[in-house]
């Protein structure tokens, strides 16, 4: 992971590149023309341009509570989810979105196994809900919608 911050004031746009191979990495620079884009709060919509540099076809993963046909990505795959409402129903605090955006992660992609992803979900979060974590991640994982 390599994390690239902008202004320096709370609340601001950070983004953060994640590669994600079957082999030793050895490039750790920021991405710069991704594959897949994770947007945590749908509000950033308005502050940046999340598609910037995405491959033709690539990935946008949205945290949203409005539905897929209010978002247009031209050439873009859309998913969407309520994370944030999810991650609530599943007993977290309001604003804890990293499970949920995880198991949204894992259906729209197909990169991880879900089976894996929950049980690395409990033990990552064993001292910290680690039922609750797991929970917003498969509410995340069954709730996705997939477009584009």
């Amino acid at each position: 992971m390599a994390p690239t911050f902008g202004t320096e004031r709370r609340g601001a746009p950070v983004l953060t590149s994640l590669k994600i191979a079957r082999e030793k990495i050895y490039d750790l620079s920021p991405i710069e023309t991704p594959d897949i884009v994770v947007v945590l709060d749908h509000l950033l919509l308005h502050e940046a341009d999340v598609t910037k540099g995405l491959k033709p076809g690539g990935l946008i993963i949205l945290n949203t509570p409005m539905g897929i046909d209010a978002h247009h990505f031209e050439g873009m795959k859309l998913a969407v989810a309520d994370i944030t409402s999810l991650s609530v129903e599943a007993g977290l605090p309001s604003g804890m979105v990293n499970s949920g955006i995880i198991g949204s992660f894992a259906r729209a992609s197909g990169l991880l196994e879900f089976d894996f992803l929950l049980k690395a979900i409990e033990e990552e979060f064993s001292a910290k809900r680690p039922k609750e974590n797991a929970r917003a991640a498969l509410l995340a994982y069954e709730r996705t919608v997939l477009g584009g």
